[in-house]
């Protein structure tokens, strides 16, 4: 059973200029996630039915096929000390026909920014990724994720921010031009999803120049992932005993926390995931994490045994 998959591209990508739909997020990212080293210049595979299994949507293929179609025209602006690029993702997309898999071919100029990394990329998790409800949650998401180590992004301009995200063009026209339908509808739900769902806990400060808000500076920490997703059907859990009135998605997620809080000992997983009140304590602990109505700076799996009256 896999507790994370991390995804790895080019810092450039991070910040490059480009407007990717929610779902088109998705499947850039699990993309991302199946890429290999050794394998650059090969075709890489999604079946659908594992995607879905993944994030928990329905895809029609009709909408794939537009969403690739869109990908495949929309190009990623890379800006550097030296050079302005445009780069497009895909060489080739093809839909095999009754067998619910789509090949696909990265372009030859997008691979060094998602092969040759060296130490200059982000990384993050594909499951907190995909479980973000909104393509400025998702690409906040990464954006933060680059910094998780330094604790702060940059400060940047309002203006700046707003072109990576595709919402300010070069002549000036912009989305969400009051600062606070920008607050409400991209920096406010933005955080509030990642708080909730991923691995960092973010916030924002907005700074003026003037009379009016000028600059922006994000504030990112670490914090344990509060759920984790299986990455296929085939980590399913399904030939285990679910206790009644408990959720197999409850059972899975409980499963999969207490092995990332490294609590082993078969005696007491079976007697936790043998009850449903167990099995719903450890969710809420794990939501309670999250959203940090509690902390818990060290031995996690301690602080939740004793939670629950048991003994390691």
């Amino acid at each position: 059973m896999k507790e994370k998959v991390e995804v790895r591209h080019h810092n450039a990508i991070t910040t490059a200029r480009y407007e990717y739909s929610e779902l088109q997020l998705d499947i850039f990212f699990y993309l991302l996630s199946m890429l290999r080293k050794d394998n650059p210049s090969g075709v890489y595979e999604i079946v659908v039915k594992d995607l879905s299994a993944l994030t928990g949507k329905e895809y029609q293929y009709n909408y794939l096929k537009k969403a690739t179609e869109e990908m495949g025209s929309r190009m990623f602006e890379v800006s550097t000390t030296k050079s302005y690029k445009q780069l497009w993702m895909f060489q080739r997309v093809e839909y095999m026909l009754g067998e619910g898999r789509i090949e696909i071919e990265f372009s030859n100029p997008i691979k060094p920014y998602l092969f040759e990394l060296k130490d200059n990329f982000t990384s993050f998790e594909l499951y907190a990724a995909l479980r973000l409800g909104s393509k400025y949650g998702k690409r906040l998401y990464t954006l933060c994720s680059q910094w998780k180590d330094k604790g702060e992004i940059p400060k940047t301009t309002i203006a700046e921010l707003k072109r990576t995200l595709s919402l300010r063009d070069d002549k000036g026209n912009e989305k969400f031009e009051k600062i606070a339908d920008f607050k409400r509808f991209v920096l406010d739900e933005a955080k509030k999803q990642i708080n909730k769902h991923t691995d960092l806990y973010i916030d924002y400060k907005l700074e003026k120049l003037g009379r009016s808000y000028h600059f922006i500076t994000f504030t990112v920490r670490q914090q344990q992932l509060a759920a984790v997703l299986p990455l296929s059907a085939s980590n399913s859990l399904s030939g285990e005993s679910t206790p009644k009135d408990i959720t197999q998605a409850q059972y899975e997620n409980a499963r999969q926390l207490l092995d990332m809080w490294n609590i082993k000992r078969k005696d007491l997983v079976d007697q936790i995931m043998s009850s449903k009140a167990y099995i719903q304590e450890v969710n809420k602990f794990a939501h309670q994490l999250q959203t940090g109505k509690i902390k818990v700076e060290k031995n996690i799996a301690g602080y939740l045994l004793t939670r629950l009256g048991l003994k390691a």
